[in-house]
């Protein structure tokens, strides 16, 4: 099975995925259900996070990863088209996982590639298994979706965070509300879509204007690797900051949320508040993208 894109992937995906996650998340014993299978890591972008845990996560299931960080050192400095790369080290492996900046790789190299592909980000499109581990991390901390009132804040132009779960989000009753620049808005075509399938979608330039409203804020970094410009970046740069202030006027129960890497949108003394679930949130990646690994290679 395929993971490219989360507007391919049913509810009843979402909940499988989820549901195998929390049993993985109770035991490291799992080392047979992968053994002797061999995952693919192409990562043609920088990754900590996503390629650390996919790599952890293969090897508590008992198998093994080869790959590369960056194209250097590869054939592809030889010309090498990405169909070609893909269809070569699916003879390889049991699975792909790949990172790629440009929009649409994933869903080519999954045309061309005999074995399972899994998104792990293309360009500033999808991100379907950052997805799955923020929800994960919103239902362990506050139980089910339904109600909840949730916030994705920074850069919704070019992040592949904020669009991906808001569309996984729309099977369930939740109010959105995007904080962003209008230059940094989510794209239009997202939030026509939203609001056919009944999501209340609210937009907003001001953090202080919903803060009191919010079960889960969801800070994303300015994306400075994609802007077309230094200049442009930073027009930008620091346009948002959660500082104590920011935090006193937060519910209780609320959750403060980050896909990281962070760099200025959040300071580092918010890091000891409890609310702040965006370490949590970076191991949840394990035992959730341990239940994708499964399913991608057993059905």
């Amino acid at each position: 099975m395929n993971f490219i894109s989360m507007r391919s992937m049913g509810v009843e995906c979402i909940e499988e995925v989820l549901k195998r996650a929390k049993d993985f998340d109770k035991s490291v014993d799992f080392t047979n259900v992968l053994k002797n299978k061999i995952l693919g890591a192409l990562f043609f972008e920088p990754s900590t996070r996503t390629r650390f845990s996919f790599q952890t996560a293969m090897e508590r299931l008992g198998g093994s990863v080869v790959g590369f960080s960056s194209a250097e050192g590869t054939s592809i400095k030889k010309g090498e088209t990405l169909s070609d790369t893909v269809r070569i080290i699916a003879g390889y492996t049991d699975c792909i996982v790949l990172r790629h900046p440009k929009e649409g790789a994933a869903k080519l190299a999954s045309e061309v590639s005999p074995v399972p592909v899994i998104n792990a980000g293309d360009g500033s499109h999808d991100h379907p298994t950052q997805t799955l581990l923020d929800l994960y991390t919103i239902r362990k901390n506050l139980g089910e979706f339904d109600g909840l009132r949730i916030g994705i804040c920074g850069d919704l132009r070019y992040g592949r965070t904020g669009r991906p779960l808001s569309i996984a989000l729309s099977h369930w009753n939740v109010k959105l509300y995007y904080i962003s620049p209008p230059q940094l808005s989510m794209d239009r075509g997202t939030v026509r879509f939203l609001k056919e399938r009944g999501v209340d979608v609210t937009e907003v330039m001001r953090i202080e204007d919903v803060i009191k409203e919010l079960d889960v804020l969801y800070m994303t970094r300015i994306q400075r690797e994609r802007f077309p410009t230094e200049e442009e970046y930073l027009k930008f740069k620091g346009v948002y900051v959660i500082n104590r202030d920011i935090m006193k006027m937060a519910k209780q129960e609320f959750i403060l949320m980050h896909p990281l890497p962070r760099v200025d949108e959040i300071e580092s003394e918010i890091d000891q508040d409890p609310r702040a679930k965006y370490f949590e949130q970076a191991r949840n990646g394990i035992p959730v993208r341990m239940a994708i690994l499964e399913k991608a290679i057993k059905e």
